[in-house]
Order: C-alpha cells, then structure tokens, then sequence
C-alpha cells in the first residue's frame, strides 16, 4: 500500500484539556433595524402558540404465528412373550411361566436379585423417606393482603361455532346454559361441561346436543365433544377412572362416555326404566368396582344404576315426606349430595325448599327417609356438605345462603344477609373450614368468610352482564370456575388469602358451629315449649265450652235467670247508696270509701236473705 500524504503534528498540540479563561464580552455581528421592511409585516392579532412537553413516544407491534396443539396418546400393551405365545390365552402363557421357572438360569437370576431387593425392602421397613415430620405444625399465617381474584381463562360455546359459520349456516339462535362442571379428578386441568337450555318450551331449533370437555392448556377448541341423544343437564367425573364420565339428560335418560371410545356414549338407559323430568343430580358411589352411581330428578324419584347394565336401575326410592311412598305426593329433587366418608347417608334438595336426609341402608323405604330441613322460599339449587365438619351442611337457595347443623332441623345456625338478586349455585372451599361461595343472577359471584365477616361476603367479583348459573372448584381450593346462562365459562383465580389454611382456624371455626349450635339448640326447646303451653291452653278453653254445652237447656235458663236478678239487685243498691250520700250531703274521702266499704260488706251479708226472698216469690208465682 502507498501513501499519499502524511498529516504530522506534535504530541503536545493534541490530547491536552481545554482551557477556558474569562473575558468581556465582544459584539461580533451587528446588525441594526431597517425602518423601510416595516411596510412588508402584517400585524397578526391574536398570536397563539403551543408548546408540548411530552416526549416522544413510539408504538411496535408484532403478531406471533399462533402454535398448533394436538393431543396424541401412547397405547401401552403387554409384551415380551415369544411370537408362538399368544398373551390373550391365559393356558399358553400359564404354560410357557412353569416352563421358564424351572429353568436353572431364571432361578440363579431371581436368587441374586432376591438379594437386592431384599437389603431395598429393610431400608424402607426402617427409614420411610416419605413421612411427613411437621404435619401437625400449624399453617404459617400469610401476608395480609386484601381478598382479590383475577380471571385466567374464558371458555366461550362461540368457538364451537366456527364451523358453523364456514359452512355458511346460522348458529344456533337459542343459547344454552352451562349447566353443570366437573374437574378432571387427577391433573385439574381439563373441565367437562354439560349444556343445556332449561327455559320453559325453548325454541329447539338447530338447537345442539353437544357438550364438551374441555383442556385449559389449548382452550381453542374442546378435546372432546359429547354426543349424547338428550341435552345434559348434569355431568360427572369418575373419581377412581378419569376415562369414564356419567351424565343425566334432559329427558331423564342416564348415560356414560369412555374418551378413549370415542364422542358417542359407550350405553343409554332405556327411557322406560329412566327419570321423566331433567336428571338434576348425577353422582357417583364409592364402591369396589367403581361402576355404581346415583341419580335425582324432578319427577321425585332417586335412582342407583351401575353403568355395566343400564338396563334397569338396581334401587328406587320415592322422595314422599309422608313416607306413603306415593309418587303423586313426592318432592320434586333439584340438588344431590354425597359424601364419601359417609357412604350410606346422602341428601336431595327439593324445589319446595326442603332438604331431605336419607339413609340408604334402612329396612323399608319410609324409613329411609330419616329427617327434613325446611328454610327456603323456593328450590334449593345447591347442598354440600363442609370438607372439614360433615355435619354441617350448606343450602343455597331464593335469596339467601343457609349453614345448618344435622343437630338442629327446625332452623339453620347462620346464614347470609337476603340478596337484591336470586342465588343460582354454591360450594365450600377445599382448604377453608370456614369460606364458601355463591353465585348470583345478577352475574356476581360471592366469596364469604365467616370468619371474618358475617353480614357481606369478602369478595364480590362482577363475572359477567348473564345471570351465573353454576360453580365448581377445584381440589386445591384456588381456581373456580363459573357457568353462565349463555354458555360461557370463566376460570377464577383468587387470592392466596382466601385458598391458604390460616393459623387455629381449624379450633376457631369448631368453636363457632358448636356455639351457634348450642344456640340454636336453646330456642328450640324454648319454642317447643311455647307451642306445648299454648297448645294446652287452647285444649282447656275447649274443654269449658264443651261442660257448658253439655248443661241442660232448663239449667242453662235458671243460671241466666240468676245472673240477671243480680246484676238489676246491684244496680239498685248503688243507686241507694248515691241517694243517701246526696242528702246527707258528705263531702267524698277517706269516710266515703269506708262508707262504701261498710255497704259493700252489708250488701255481701244481705246477698243470701235477698236469693231467700226471690225463691219466696218464685214459689209463689208457680202456685
């Protein structure tokens, strides 16, 4: 390379720090004011001008591809059999096992492995890796932060529509209610939902059939879509097979779903055998083959099935409070509840209020019905029992939220303050002994501790502009979800305040049911009696007037007879005794009333001789 030119300069001429000196100030540019430019400038009245402080900002925005989801599955099937042995013939594979354990090489195996396992099998007989050595230490008390919940996920019935609409056809006009919720019972990340429109004579044109389950974790579009040939007004996981649901119908059929058969349900309950009004209430039993559930409608009847044979249900019982077993007089049931730990007993709410408490296990039907709980004005729409006090129950119905005790069956123990709007659903917190939740059909769902508050609820959360019209929480007490009128679903997440054990809350929500217990206990028994004291004084009234009306009609003359002579003797006597008074002319006082005294005991000292003289004269005219 060739150089041109060469730029030099001394080191001390460049690198070296400025320096600034003070000096006068020196007019560079002067230039002075042209009088003849005047006539070229216009006067410009008034003069505005704006000044913006803001700084300068820029908007970005990017859309991301959206990532496809798709559930696939693996199929786990037995293997490691020769290709002669057949696995599904149980004498081949019996015959090949005595084969190969008389084998020299398996027996060395197995004595060496058995060696192994057997130092495996003492360490965990002496040290258990899973035991829990703080488990009676008290919950540690969280941060104090004000109850909140924010929303996670709104599923919408819109995006089952989108087929719909590509294939240019209208959707459906009426829109159905998210009637019922159920948790997947392992992960708590899918949601199955049953749809249904419950209004009185619904338009059911190109109205679906279909309800969903649906996965959290690609919410785009439901896993599965249910095919049932009614509506389903109820829908329920399997706790012990998460592949199995149950599902009532509106037109009281019962049916079930495996989801790795397919949409379709895998058997239907004949319709002969089956409800005659909406099934209500669908649970399932806890039973060795986890098979058996139990049913509720509206037509008054509870029904135990086991999904092997749908034929037929295995047990009936009418819900008829007169114990008559008359299905004419039997309640209407719009709510079930069970609770495992108490396997023979379950509950029904009924659309006129009443609770019923049933045994299962009784000898005959009457006395399976063991007790009623009355205190609504209309259907109890929701029952459940607290996690933590199976004796304490909840009822949410017209108005209000009810909390009763199995002790107390005139009347519950607390309850919540009456509502502008109706409540539609409610649930006990999985984790709080003493926090529940409402829905209402104003949208708003309502978290109450009692604990903390008993007149207004912790948390009111605006959900929706559609009425709410069910509930379900999961099984670590911190997301619920809320079915609303018009399909959609939205997934809550609350506060750890509300879904974290607090410190004696346990002890502190004991001592409050057994206090409003005892209370409630106490105005009982001071009611009944009341009732007993006024019934008794109602008995003896009746019985005076039955003596009196047993007296002959001549006895009854004689004593109104008497009756009168004494009343027209006394009037006499008082009308002597003013007379006297006015002509003596004493002044009334102390000797007046002794006066009246003294005749008022003469009178009562002349009261026989004049009953004397009348009898005279009575005789006298009968002559």
């Amino acid at each position: 390379m060739e150089i041109i030119y060469v730029y030099t300069r001394k080191r001390s001429e460049f690198g070296r720090p400025c320096s600034f000196s003070d000096r006068p100030a020196k007019v560079t540019v002067d230039i002075p004011p042209d009088p003849s430019m005047a006539s070229g400038f216009v006067l410009r009245n008034p003069v505005d001008s704006y000044v913006q402080h803001t700084s300068d900002m820029s908007e970005h925005e990017v859309n991301t591809e959206r990532v496809e989801v798709e559930s696939r599955g693996v199929n786990h099937v037995e293997g490691g059999w020769p290709k002669d042995v057949n696995p599904q013939e149980v004498e081949q594979t019996i015959r090949f096992r005595k084969k190969v354990e008389k084998d020299e090489n398996y027996i060395n195996t197995i004595v060496h492995l058995g060696a192994l396992m057997e130092h495996c099998v003492k360490q965990n007989n002496a040290i258990n890796i899973y035991e829990e050595y703080f488990g009676e230490e008290e919950m540690a008390e969280v941060e104090d932060e004000p109850p909140s919940a924010k929303t996670i996920n709104v599923i919408s019935k819109l995006t089952s529509f989108f087929d719909v609409l590509l294939s240019k056809r209208d959707p459906n006009v009426t829109k159905r209610t998210a009637t019922h919720l159920s948790w997947h019972p392992d992960t708590g990340k899918k949601l199955a939902v049953a749809y249904s429109s419950l209004e009185f004579q619904p338009n059911m044109k190109d109205m679906s059939f279909d309800s969903y389950i649906w996965d959290l974790e690609n919410p785009n579009k439901p896993e599965l879509v249910l095919k049932p040939s009614s509506p389903l007004v109820s829908l329920e996981y399997n706790p012990k097979d998460s592949h199995v649901l149950v599902g009532g119908c509106y037109n009281g059929q019962m049916a079930y779903w495996d989801t790795r058969k397919g949409r379709l349900p895998v058997e239907v309950s004949a319709v002969e055998v089956s409800h005659r009004d909406p099934v209500y209430g669908a649970i399932w039993l806890q039973s060795k083959t986890g098979t058996e559930c139990f049913s509720a409608s509206t037509d008054g009847q509870v029904l135990w099935w086991d999904i092997r044979k749908l034929s037929e249900p295995t047990e009936t019982l009418v819900l008829d409070i007169t114990r008559k077993g008359l299905l004419e007089n039997a309640l209407g049931a719009v709510t079930l509840e069970f609770e495992p730990t108490m396997p023979t007993k379950f509950m029904v709410g009924t659309e006129q209020g009443i609770v019923i408490a049933c045994n299962r296990k009784a000898k005959t039907p009457p006395e399976k019905i063991t007790s009623t709980y009355s205190g609504h004005h209309g259907p109890v729409y929701a029952l459940a029992r607290n996690p933590f006090y199976p004796k304490i129950f909840l009822t949410v119905g017209d108005w209000t939220a009810r909390i009763w005790s199995e002790e107390t069956k005139e009347s519950p123990i607390m309850w919540t303050k009456y509502h502008l709007s109706y409540l539609t659903d409610g649930c006990w917190s999985t984790v709080r002994p003493a926090v529940f939740f409402t829905t209402r059909s104003d949208g708003t769902l309502d978290v109450w501790d009692f604990l903390f508050k008993q007149k207004d609820p912790s948390l009111s959360l605006k959900v929706c502009d559609e009425p709410l019209s069910s509930l379900r929480l999961q099984d670590n007490g911190r997301v619920v979800g809320c079915g609303s009128k018009l399909g959609t679903v939205t997934l809550l997440e609350i506060s750890s305040g509300l879904c974290t054990l607090q410190r004696n809350e346990k002890t502190l929500a004991t001592a409050m049911f057994e206090r409003e217990t005892k209370r409630e206990k106490i105005l009982e028994a001071r009611h009944r009696e009341m009732r007993l004291k006024e019934r008794a004084r109602s008995e003896g009234q009746e019985s005076e007037v039955e003596e009196r009306l047993v007296e002959g009609p001549q006895e009854v003359l004689d004593c109104a007879r008497r009756e009168f002579f004494e009343v027209i003797e006394a009037e006499l006597q008082r009308r002597a005794r003013a007379e006297t008074q006015r002509l003596h002319g004493t002044v009334p006082g102390v000797k007046d009333r002794v006066g009246e005294e003294a005749a008022a005991e003469g009178e009562e000292s002349q009261l026989p001789k004049d009953k004397e003289e009348e009898q005279e004269e009575e005789e006298k005219d009968a002559a």
